[in-house]
């Protein structure tokens, strides 16, 4: 059988971006992006709060620079990619993981048109 692994985000840039350039010269960037689930309330009546949930975005190559360039905190942003599950010990030898989003496709939405006459 096929197995899948995508991911289609539509968020806001948390922070400017983190630019690294390793040893072997090509460019990652690392920033957060926040997506947004409306609040509500149930037919009861309950109100259920607005959720906000941080993905943590990795871009390399071409994109990366991009990134580097045009997106600031603040910047609505379209990402497909794949989830990514890191593992590592930090100082004190505790064992720590995160997940990230591997970017493939790098959009920025929203870009103000200019003014109509």
């Amino acid at each position: 059988y096929m197995s899948v692994n995508k991911v289609i985000l539509l968020g806001n840039v948390g922070k400017d971006p983190e630019v690294r350039y390793p040893q072997q010269g090509q460019a990652v960037a690392s920033f957060t992006l926040a997506t947004n689930e409306r609040g509500y309330t149930t037919g009861q009546g309950v109100q259920v709060p607005e959720r906000t949930e941080w993905h943590n975005i990795v871009v390399w190559g071409k994109n990366a620079e991009i990134a580097e360039r045009y997106i600031r905190k603040g910047s609505p942003l379209y990402i497909e990619g794949k989830l990514r599950t890191r593992v590592w010990e930090d100082r004190n030898q505790i064992k720590r993981t995160v997940t990230e989003i591997y970017a493939e496709v790098v959009e920025l939405v929203g870009r103000r048109q200019e003014s109509q006459p």
